[in-house]
C-alpha cells in the first residue's frame, strides 16, 4: 500500500508540473488582451468556484496558529506567486520565467532544514547551487544583451521561486491537519483571493467580460482556472502530503524543459545557445544539490 501511495504521489507531482509548465504559454497569450492582475483574478475566482462545487463544506476555525498558516499560505502560494509570475511574463520570455522559477527547490530545501528538519546538507548541495547560479547568470546575460529584455522580469521570476518555497513548507505542515486536500486547497485560495482584493485598486483592473467572447481567451482562462489552478493545486497538495516538500519540489526541474519546447512551438520564441547552456547548468546544479538530499528524505 505504501508503494502504491508513493507511486500516486509521484504521478500527481509529474502531472501537475507538466500542466504548470504550459501555463506560461497560456498566460503569455492572454496578456495580449488582459493585464496581469486581471488574468490572476479571473483565474483564481474560477478555481475557487470549481473547488467549492467539488467540496462545499467549510473548514471550521480551530485556533489562531492554524488560521495563520492558511493565511500566509494564501499570501505566498496564491497572491504573491501569481502576481509576481504574471507581471514577470509581461517583461521577459516565458522560457526565462520557467527556468528561473526552477530554482525553487533550493529555497525549499534550505527552509525545510530550519522549519521541517527534513534534511542534512553536505558539500553537494552548495556545489550544485553554485553551478545553478552560473546558469542563472547566463540566462540573465542572454536576456539583457542578446534579446534586450528588461531584467525586472527575471527578478520577479526569482521572487516567485522564493514565495513558492515558503508555500511548500507551509503546505507540508497544513497537510498534517487531517482535512481533505480539496478543502485545505480551497481555504488557501480563499485567503489568496481575499488578500488580492485590496491590490486590485492599485492596477488598471477591468471586469469587461466581453473579452471572453474570443475563443482563445475563453479556452486559456478555463485551462488556467480549472486545470492549472483548481485541479493542479489539489494534486500538488496531495503529492506534498505523500512525498514531502523537498522531494516533490524536485519535479520543478522539468518545468524549463517542457516550457521551452512549448514556447518554441507555440510562441515561436528563439532560444539561443547561451540560454540553452544556462538551462543545462541550472538543471545539472539542481541534480547535484538534490542527489544527497533525496537519499535522506523519508
Amino acid at each position: 500500500m505504501d508503494d502504491q501511495k508513493q507511486l500516486k504521489g509521484h504521478l500527481s507531482a509529474f502531472i501537475t508540473i507538466f500542466v504548470w509548465a504550459t501555463t506560461f504559454i497560456s498566460t503569455k497569450v492572454l496578456l495580449k488582451d488582459f493585464f496581469p492582475i486581471e488574468i490572476m483574478f479571473f483565474r483564481l475566482v474560477l478555481a475557487y468556484i470549481v473547488l467549492f462545487i467539488a467540496s462545499p463544506h467549510f473548514i471550521k476555525y480551530n485556533n489562531l496558529e492554524e488560521e495563520g498558516m492558511f493565511l500566509v499560505a494564501g499570501l505566498c502560494g496564491v497572491t504573491l506567486y501569481f502576481l509576481f509570475q504574471n507581471i514577470a511574463l509581461s517583461y521577459t520570455l516565458a522560457s526565462n520565467v520557467s527556468v528561473l522559477i526552477s530554482i525553487s527547490p533550493f529555497f525549499t530545501a534550505l527552509l525545510s532544514q530550519f522549519f521541517l528538519k527534513e534534511e542534512n546538507f553536505q558539500g553537494n548541495f552548495f556545489f550544485g547551487f553554485a553551478v545553478s547560479i552560473i546558469g542563472i547568470f547566463l540566462i540573465g546575460f542572454n536576456g539583457n544583451f542578446i534579446l534586450k529584455l528588461n531584467p525586472l522580469g527575471d527578478i520577479l521570476a526569482i521572487s516567485c521561486a522564493l514565495v513558492w518555497s515558503v508555500y511548500s513548507i507551509l503546505l507540508k505542515r497544513i497537510s498534517s491537519f487531517q482535512y481533505s486536500t480539496i478543502q485545505l486547497t480551497r481555504k488557501i485560495f480563499f485567503y489568496g483571493l481575499l488578500l488580492l482584493i485590496p491590490i486590485l485598486s492599485l492596477f488598471d483592473f477591468r471586469l469587461d467580460f466581453s473579452r471572453f467572447t474570443s475563443i482563445p481567451n475563453l479556452l486559456n482562462i478555463l485551462f488556467l482556472g480549472i486545470g492549472a489552478s483548481a485541479l493542479c493545486f489539489v494534486t500538488w497538495s496531495y503529492a506534498v502530503s505523500v512525498l514531502g516538500a523537498v522531494k516533490t519540489s524536485v519535479y520543478i526541474y522539468l518545468i524549463p524543459i517542457i516550457t521551452i519546447i512549448f514556447s518554441a512551438i507555440i510562441l515561436h520564441e528563439k532560444i539561443t545557445c547561451v540560454a540553452l547552456l544556462g538551462v543545462l547548468l541550472i538543471l545539472f546544479g539542481l541534480y547535484l544539490s538534490e542527489r544527497k538530499v533525496k537519499a535522506k528524505v523519508t
